[in-house]
């Protein structure tokens, strides 16, 4: 069986081709799966897709039409995927339930040092050979307090990098990680974690009651001089309320790994067109602010988790087998 993976990074191809030989053909394509390309699936019974495959019921309905039967969705988060739909037309969804916390717990601390400590500034300066310090001054971390918005695997794993620096650790969360808790973590309501917190770092799925968690009122809610991180999904920040509060002059840095409106633009080249998104060419001008392109979770180490789980999905829907990672089972 020849099985179609949409959006695949140069990177990570040889890693996908490696896992599936010898089980599966698989036809790697650097597009991704919108509307305009699902017509390319048809006769493939499995495809693979990545975390900004647009899986709404227009996309999953010419799927269906075209003879494929399963998706095996490259991450973890899945808002992307109309599950209801795909339910109704007899589609299995699986995803990757788990894969390396420390690619994202560690690259979410890389955006935080990045503005604390001027580094894009410095680096461009010192292209032009200007080596002055002036406005490139940060701040030490030890003896200050973190705020973490989600404990969960990759929220303990960011948590023991803020204990190593001997930050003081507030935590938010539906039910508290005791292994946080043994950290010294206080878990306290959003209000006060926001209040105090010098970092506060996002960690939590995107779902209906998270959307825009960080909205207008929880941004005036944060000091002026505090550092913000979203490694997690774009759509837990009100981005347009971000940016009024970034021309208040307010945040000692700002650093976005995702972006709400990112399907479309993440992941490829538009350096040569014109971008439409008015929020984001405003926002990327900001010199508090560093933005990335969703490569938070990308290293050899999660990237081969993620492949791995996907094969095995793969192998558990063409064997019969159900797995922890189904979202929509097979139909009866």
């Amino acid at each position: 069986m020849e099985i179609l993976a949409f959006g695949v990074q140069a990177d990570e191809k040889p890693l996908i081709e490696a896992a599936f030989h010898g089980h599966h053909e698989v036809r790697c394509l650097d597009v991704f799966l919108t509307e305009d390309t699902a017509p390319l699936a048809a006769g493939h019974p499995i495809v693979s897709t990545s975390v900004n495959a647009d899986l709404g019921a227009r996309v999953l309905r010419t799927l269906a039409d075209g003879g494929t039967r399963m998706i095996a969705q490259r991450s973890t988060g899945f808002n992307n995927i109309d599950l209801d739909v795909a339910e109704r037309l007899g589609l299995t969804v699986a995803r990757v339930s788990f894969y390396s916390p420390y690619s994202v717990a560690e690259f979410a601390w890389t955006l935080a040092m990045a503005v604390n400590r001027r580094i894009v500034r410095a680096s461009n300066r010192t292209r032009d050979f200007d080596f002055r310090l002036d406005g490139l001054m940060g701040r030490d971390l030890r003896g200050r307090t973190v705020g973490v918005l989600g404990t969960g695997k990759i929220g303990e794993a960011f948590t023991r990098i803020a204990h190593g620096f001997g930050m003081r650790l507030l935590g938010w969360d539906v039910s508290p990680n005791p292994a946080c808790a043994d950290l010294g973590m206080a878990y306290v309501d959003k209000d006060r974690l926001l209040t105090e917190s010098d970092v506060v770092s996002l960690h939590l799925p995107l779902m209906p009651a998270t959307r825009h968690l960080i909205d207008a009122a929880a941004l005036k809610a944060m000091k002026d001089d505090a550092i913000l991180v979203n490694s997690s999904r774009g759509g837990l920040v009100d981005t347009e309320a971000l940016v009024t509060e970034l021309r208040a002059g307010r945040f000692t840095g700002v650093g976005l790994d995702v972006y709400e409106a990112e399907a479309g633009l993440f992941f490829l080249d538009k350096s040569l067109e014109v971008v439409e998104d008015d929020t984001l060419a405003r926002l990327v001008t900001f010199p508090n602010v560093v933005v990335t392109s969703h490569q938070a979770y990308y290293t050899v180490d999660a990237v081969g988790q993620i492949v791995a789980t996907t094969l095995r999905n793969v192998l558990d829907y063409t064997e019969g087998r159900r797995s922890e990672n189904v979202l929509v089972p097979a139909a009866p």
